[in-house]
C-alpha cells in the first residue's frame, strides 16, 4: 500500500468531496441539490468503481461539471464523488446530500485549498482523510470576532 497526497484546485469554486456506493448516486445527488435553490449552479462527478468503472456526471452548469470532474480524475478514489457549487455554499446543500440513501461519508465541504489523502493498493484508491485549509494563526481577537459576525450578516446567514 502506499499513501499519497492529492491536490485539489478548488479555484473559486465551494466543494463536496464524498464517498457513495451506488451507479444512480449522480441522478440521486442531483434531484437532492436542484430542489434546493432556483439559482444554485453546480455539478457532480461520481467515480464508479464497479461495472464500466466510469467517471459519470450530472449538474447543470457546464464550469461546475467540469470543475467536479476534474477533481474527480486527480483523486480517482472508488466510490468517491465531488459536488463543485457556485452562487451557493455547500451549508445550503449539504443536510440534502447527507440524505441521499447511497451517501456513506462527507469528507469536506469547502473553498479552501484541498489535499485528500489516499491509499492506493494493486486493487485501486481509496481516500483515507483531507487535508483543508492552513494551520491557524492564532486566536480570535475581540475585533475579530465582529469582523465574523458582520461577514455572516452580509452574506445573509444571520440577522
Amino acid at each position: 500500500m502506499e499513501l499519497k497526497v492529492v491536490n485539489v484546485d478548488t479555484n473559486g469554486f465551494n466543494v463536496i468531496l464524498g464517498q457513495s456506493h451506488f451507479i444512480k448516486t449522480v441522478e440521486d445527488l442531483y434531484e437532492a441539490i436542484i430542489t434546493s435553490s432556483l439559482t444554485i449552479k453546480f455539478g457532480i462527478a461520481f467515480c464508479e468503481s464497479s461495472g464500466d468503472m466510469l467517471i459519470r456526471t450530472e449538474g447543470n452548469d457546464i464550469e461546475c461539471i467540469e470543475k467536479a470532474t476534474e477533481i474527480a480524475r486527480v483523486v480517482a478514489a472508488g466510490h468517491c464523488f465531488t459536488i463543485a457549487l457556485k452562487d451557493s455554499y455547500p451549508i445550503n446543500v449539504l443536510d440534502r446530500v447527507k440524505n441521499v440513501q447511497e451517501v456513506v461519508n462527507i469528507y469536506c465541504a469547502t473553498a479552501n485549498p484541498l489535499q485528500v489523502i489516499v491509499a492506493e493498493t494493486e486493487q485501486g484508491r481509496g481516500i483515507m482523510g483531507v487535508i483543508d485549509g492552513s494551520f491557524p494563526k492564532g486566536l480570535e481577537s475581540e475585533t475579530d470576532k465582529q469582523k465574523r459576525q458582520k461577514f455572516l450578516r452580509d452574506i445573509g446567514y444571520k440577522r
